[in-house]
């Protein structure tokens, strides 16, 4: 290639650096392919630690983005072209150049075809958001599908939940800050399955920049979270055995999520997303005991006096309380069924999004109902320790 088009492949790879540089925790590669004549000769970069890990010619060195730059462009003065691919989690950056053109394009990884849905057919008939083909590393590493490519049976209900979870999600997506990153805290996390589906989709679906930090008491869960993590390449992700209320992040958090965190579990993570200012919050309650030993309501006495009653208003209660505070404390609040009640009572979904100050009337109506229904919520002690 002539130095003149060199210079200008140069210039493009320049871009390609700043990119890494603010995107390395979502970069997958760097593949190039020079020609001379009918001969191809073929190098490829991996991330290694901040650095790539490039090959080429048989050797293999740790080099800078900036070095990996300078060996490209020296290197294209000995051949005819180049066929550069920049690879990030859902988006490759393709560089064409040879002696009469540099030009450089953009492209979606596009979904693969699957017969998936045609060949089970308790699979929602739904445009997924999750979707078997472009997901499949994510969809067996979390283990919905087989290693043949298949979503197995027995995880076709849990599949459909997770993608509804995600559709829940996506409504308030809209609402939330633009242009940055969002900083996304799983508490009780668990193994995370959640937070690995909403990171694919966020990052290679939507494009959106985002980081998860994952916490559980449970030292296993977390290193299994870990695992899975460095399995599918995700490097935007942290995971710590904390307690979550001794947790203390380095960043704005944006979105503090709960999934089925047993009884009082979900009130220490809502508290944390008030106590933290997080822009939205959103809770999958489970258990919801505390209530059941305390709450009493004079009117409703020879109603309460049936044990399945008094325990399905419980929950009612408990939710309904915890959705006032959080309106209380200015976020706007629904309510929506995560999943059908067919399939678990626990299948209520609480969204927050914050957009006022602390409502002062709404607050007084909080502590008229602790009065009247002679209960102490956890979410109210929890919001009040030092």
């Amino acid at each position: 290639m002539n130095k003149q088009n060199v210079a200008k492949l140069n210039l493009f790879l320049i871009g390609l650096s700043s990119r890494f540089s603010e995107n390395r925790n979502i970069f997958k590669s760097i593949k190039v392919i020079y020609k001379a004549g009918l001969k191809n000769f073929n190098g490829i970069g991996k991330y290694d630690n901040g650095n790539i890990k490039f090959n080429f010619n048989g050797t293999t060195n740790s080099i800078s983005i900036n070095e990996l730059i300078d060996i490209v462009c020296n290197e294209a003065l000995n051949y005819d072209s180049l066929t550069l691919t920049y690879s990030e989690r859902g988006t490759d950056i393709l560089i064409e150049a040879d002696n009469t053109n540099v030009k450089m394009k953009n492209i979606d990884v596009k979904d693969e075809p699957s017969n998936e849905f045609n060949e089970t057919s308790t699979l929602l008939n739904r445009n997924y958001y999750i979707k078997v083909g472009s997901a499949d590393a994510l969809l067996k590493e979390i283990g919905i599908m087989s290693s043949q490519g298949k979503i197995k049976n027995d995880k076709i209900r849990k599949y459909n939940q997770i993608d509804h979870y995600v559709e829940l999600f996506d409504e308030m997506l809209a609402k939330l800050p633009r242009n940055k990153v969002l900083n996304i805290l799983d508490c009780g996390c668990g193994k995370s399955y959640l937070s690995f589906v909403l990171n694919y989709y966020l990052t290679e679906v939507r494009k959106i920049k985002c980081h998860f930090i994952g916490l559980d008491y449970k030292e296993g869960v977390i290193e299994t979270s870990k695992k899975m993590a460095n399995n599918l390449g995700y490097r935007n992700m942290d995971f710590y055995a904390i307690d979550i209320k001794d947790y203390v992040p380095k960043n704005k958090i944006n979105i503090v999520m709960s999934l089925h965190a047993c009884d009082t579990a979900t009130d220490m993570a809502l508290a944390t997303g008030i106590k933290l200012d997080s822009d939205a919050i959103i809770a999958v309650p489970c258990c919801q005991k505390e209530f059941l030993s305390q709450y009493k309501y004079e009117p409703f006495k020879n109603i309460l006096k049936y044990g399945v009653l008094k325990s399905r208003m419980a929950d009612i209660l408990t939710d309904g309380m915890r959705s006032l505070m959080l309106e209380a404390k200015g976020y706007d609040v629904s309510v929506v069924e995560y999943i059908s009640p067919l399939e678990t009572p626990k299948n209520i979904m609480i969204r927050a999004l914050k957009t006022k100050e602390e409502d002062e009337d709404l607050m007084s109506e909080y502590f008229n109902l602790m009065s009247s229904l002679n209960v102490y919520p956890a979410l109210y002690g929890f919001l009040n320790e030092c």
